[in-house]
């Protein structure tokens, strides 16, 4: 899983890419831990996110949590599999995905 971070004033953008599963998800933890202080708006890009497991919905679930009280969560360029899950899981009734 590769994670690319790009900041533009308050809003935060994280690319991911690969799999995030049981294995790669604590990175993403780490990462969005010392990175979203004094964000408002975390945009998540999933356009290269190939797969995502349950431990991986946790870890988004987690950041939505965060950014409801400090600001605004959006979930970008979904490709269809992991929109399913997405669906599937309830997911797309919690989070803004566009």
């Amino acid at each position: 899983m590769t994670i690319t971070k790009t900041q533009e004033g308050t809003t935060l953008t994280v690319a991911v890419e690969g799999r995030l599963d049981t294995i790669n998800a604590p990175k993403l933890e780490g990462e969005l831990r010392t990175s979203v202080k004094g964000v408002e708006t975390l945009i998540f890009d999933l356009s290269e996110l190939v797969y995502i497991s349950s431990t991986g919905l946790r870890v988004l679930l987690s950041a939505q949590k965060v950014m409801s009280r400090q600001g605004t969560m959006i979930i970008r360029n979904v490709r269809p599999n992991i929109m399913s899950i997405f669906e599937m899981t309830g997911f797309t009734d919690l989070t803004t995905i566009e």
